[in-house]
């Protein structure tokens, strides 16, 4: 099928081999400027999925490291955090209204200073669940697949963990867990979106955990809309700088079934600003080897030949 690789894709279920009338594609939309950083989701995530503390001791699993930066515990996703709060501190100029003349005497800033406030930016990162997801593209085994609701998932038990997926990923979320392969140590892991639920009806844990729905689930062609929507009220309150980031389906990986209103640049809370699906040029490289290696068949042959006359 067209676009199997790289490009605009509608349905990257049916491309995966799914009949007619499969469920259709769920997804996160994820509204930071509503997030209050009060990390529900991480909680909810770990509970329902089992998984362990970030940073924990070995021979004690409750005991939950401190990274030292600022609220942020976690530091970043992994095998062991399929949801992570991002804490980030910002200095920026002061947004006062007009002031009103009272007839009181004013303070005023030190010369060559403008006034400035501090502000929190907070954001839950999860996997993208990529339209063209280059961890599924690469693995030799089977263990990812793209599932009926559209979504990528890591199947334990057959994953043996060579790690392919690691680096492919263009995001850096997908992980493998150190450990003892008998206790599920070695295999890669990330988000599942809850798969187990959504087949019982039921939304992923960190979407129904969020107090402030800063977390949204749902058919991912309505998360768009929703979130366009949201943006354009943003702007008009006077919030320009409100964007969506993995929501186009042009991008550089199809667009993403976890996408984002961010309040400042995708480098700032720790995105790639133009993320691009690795395996995008596999086809152009397997012709470029196939033509190396045709004309090197045909030196050694030339060779021979030219040795018998």
């Amino acid at each position: 099928m067209a676009n199997s690789l790289y490009g605009p894709l509608a349905d990257p279920t049916a491309d995966a081999g799914y009949a007619e009338g499969h469920p259709p594609r769920v997804g996160f939309f994820t509204d930071t400027s509503v997030c209050i950083g009060c990390k529900a989701c991480e909680v909810a995530c770990k509970e329902w999925n089992s998984l362990p503390a970030d940073g924990a001791d070995p021979a004690d699993v409750d005991v939950l490291a401190l990274t030292g930066m600022s609220y942020d515990n976690t530091g970043g996703l992994g095998a062991s955090t399929y949801r992570h709060v991002a804490f980030i501190e910002q200095e920026v100029p002061a947004r006062r209204p007009d002031p009103v003349d009272l007839g009181m005497p004013a303070a005023e800033l030190p010369q060559g200073r403008d006034a400035t406030e501090v502000r929190w930016l907070m954001s839950s990162d999860v996997c993208k669940h990529c339209t063209h997801a280059a961890c599924l593209d690469v693995c030799p085994t089977g263990a990812l697949i793209r599932t009926e609701h559209g979504t990528v998932l890591v199947q334990d038990d057959i994953c043996n963990g060579c790690g392919y997926c690691v680096p492919a990923c263009p995001y850096g979320v997908i992980d493998q867990r150190k450990g003892d392969p008998a206790q599920g140590g070695g295999g890669a892991f990330k988000c599942t979106m809850c798969q187990d639920r959504l087949g019982a009806g039921l939304q992923p844990a960190c979407a129904t955990a969020c107090p402030t729905e800063s977390i949204q689930f749902g058919p991912l062609d309505e998360l768009r809309e929703r979130a366009a929507e949201r943006v354009a009220t943003l702007q008009d309150n006077g919030v320009p700088e409100a964007r969506l980031y993995g929501h186009d389906p042009d991008d550089g990986v199809g667009g993403d079934g976890a996408f984002f209103l961010l309040l400042d640049e995708p480098e700032v809370y720790g995105l790639p600003p133009d993320p691009v699906v690795t395996t995008r040029d596999l086809p152009s490289m397997w012709r470029h080897a196939a033509a190396a290696a045709l004309a090197v068949a045909g030196t050694v042959a030339a060779s021979f030949l030219g040795a018998r006359r």
